[in-house]
Order: structure tokens, then C-alpha cells, then sequence
């Protein structure tokens, strides 16, 4: 049986713009710095969460129901409510932790739009794909689609590869890494002569390991030129410092966008870090993936 074909946003919302920034630290160095506004194909489902989400609507709507996982303020959450929405699945969102009210704006928004929210405690929430957590919740909400928190599986990577193939062109191609997912499709999509440079916003140095899982869960190889960067987490998952704080507000200030403190601003002080580094050769066209 031929699977069905996945859904698509309106033609004007991709492939995402590509806008050049004009900037000092990159040009005195014969470097060109380019942003890919993966953020603006959607309202709701922008970046990455909707190249992830692409090629799971479908089983998702054949089971009727989808459930995943997230912090109390996950963007994943929110785009999967949204999505469930738009596409007319049900959708639950088992939550790290406590419940506590009233609820914030990230999951007063998924509820808004029709995710049921339940929650679990942080130890057993560790163990949420063991075999014997997954029944009890199958037990409790009936047959579903089970996606992993932030939505990283084969057929995400599979999405995010067609992020690949629309940066072509460019020598080196960065994004955030905060599962693995968009590196690992990203990497796989682009042309042989580009490479791919994840930026990681979670300490422990397990993002390599992870990248390469998914690749090999996708493709059964690993794929693709492609490393991580570890040096930019900023002590961690939501963590920022004075410093990063003063980056986001100065490429605010030159080039007119809010970079998020988690995922994009992290990326862009480290590909600005390394450019000072002279990590990239004189003529390096190098690509950011503002993932939304």
C-alpha cells in the first residue's frame, strides 16, 4: 500500500526565505552570512517543528490520536496541539512534572487547541518509552500514535532532510540541536559539497551519538558531512548568561530580529565565535537555519 502523501502548507509558506545579513564581523573576514527564515512558514507550525511533524500527520490521523511528551513550556507541545488542530487529530501531552495552575501560556495554548494535557512525575518520566510506562498510558488514553518528545523519529529526520535539499548552494549549513532531528535530516538532505554544523543547547556531549542514531534508525547509515559543536550551551537546556543576553540584543539591535535565548541565539554566538576563531576559510557562504 502506498503511503499517503503528506500534508502541505500553502505554496507561499515554503521553501523558506534566505536573507543576507550585512555584517562587520563576518565581512572583514571574506566571510557571507546567510539566514534561512525556516521560522516563517507557519504561524503556528513554524521551522523545524512543522518539518518534523510533516510525515507523522498522517499515521497520526490513521490512529486518530496522537501522544508525545515535553516541559511545562515546550514548543513541541504547542506545534503538535496545533497541528492536531489544523489536521483533525486528537492530540495528548504528557508533561514533565506537576501540574500547576492556572497554566502557563505555552499549555494553556495546547489546550486551547484540543490537546489534552496529563502529567508525570520526573522518575518516571525518565522511563516514559519503557515498555511498561507506554501500556499504562495506552491503558489510560486508549490506541495512539506515539511520538517522541520533541519529535525526533525516522520520518521527522525524513522532513528535515527536505531542509537539505532546499540549502543548497552553501558551503556550511548550521542549526540548533536540541534532539538531533534537524542535524540529522539536514545533513542527509544537502549536497555533497556542503557540510552540516550542529549547535548543541544541552551540555553532557551526547548529541553526536544521538545525530547518528537517527540517521542510522532512518537511513541505516550514518549520512552526510556533519559534526557538533559543544561549546555554546551556556550551561544548559533554557540556561543564558549576561553575555548571551548582550549578544541577542545587539544582533537585534544590527539586524532588526529577536533571536530566542534556547535554540537560535546559542547557534548564531557560536557560528559569530568561531568566525573570530577564523574557523571558516576566507569565501566560506555559510547558511543559519533560524528553526522557529
Amino acid at each position: 500500500m502506498t503511503p499517503a502523501r503528506p500534508p502541505a502548507l500553502p505554496p507561499e509558506a515554503a521553501p523558506s526565505p534566505v536573507v543576507e545579513l550585512d555584517d562587520a564581523r563576518f565581512a572583514r573576514r571574506g566571510l557571507r552570512l546567510f539566514l534561512k527564515r525556516d521560522d516563517l512558514v507557519h504561524p503556528e507550525l513554524p521551522g523545524n517543528k512543522w518539518r518534523k511533524l510533516r510525515h507523522n500527520i498522517g499515521p497520526a490521523r490513521e490512529h486518530g490520536t496522537l501522544l508525545t511528551f515535553g516541559g511545562a513550556y515546550s514548543n513541541h507541545l504547542r506545534a503538535t496541539a496545533a497541528a492536531g488542530d489544523v489536521f483533525g487529530f486528537a492530540t495528548v501531552g504528557v508533561v514533565r512534572g506537576e501540574e500547576h495552575l492556572p497554566l502557563n501560556a505555552s499549555l494553556a495554548y495546547a489546550e486551547g487547541r484540543g490537546m489534552r494535557l496529563a502529567y508525570m512525575d520526573r522518575t518516571t518520566y525518565r522511563r516514559k518509552h519503557e515498555p511498561d510506562v507506554v501500556a499504562a498510558l495506552r491503558e489510560r488514553w486508549g490506541d495512539f500514535y506515539l511520538l517522541p518528545e520533541g519529535g525526533s523519529n525516522a520520518l521527522a529526520v525524513r522532513g528535515c532532510a527536505e531542509l537539505g535539499a532546499e540549502s543548497a548552494g552553501f558551503d556550511v549549513v548550521c542549526c540548533p540541536c536540541g534532539t538531533g532531528g534537524t542535524l540529522a535530516g539536514l545533513a542527509a538532505g544537502l549536497p555533497p559539497s556542503a557540510r552540516a554544523l550542529g549547535f548543541s543547547v544541552l551540555k553532557g556531549g551526547f548529541m553526536d551519538a544521538e545525530v547518528e542514531r537517527l540517521q542510522r534508525e532512518t537511513y541505516g547509515e550514518r549520512r552526510g558531512s556533519w559534526r557538533v559543536e559543544h561549546g555554546f550551551h551556556f550551561g544548559g537546556y533554557a540556561r543564558t548568561s549576561p553575555e548571551l543576553d548582550g549578544f541577542i540584543g545587539g544582533f537585534a539591535a544590527r539586524h532588526g530580529l529577536v533571536l530566542d535565548r534556547i535554540y537560535t541565539a546559542k547557534m548564531m554566538f557560536g557560528i559569530a565565535a568561531l568566525a573570530e576563531r577564523g574557523a571558516f576559510p576566507e569565501g566560506t557562504r555559510i547558511l543559519a537555519v533560524i528553526t522557529g
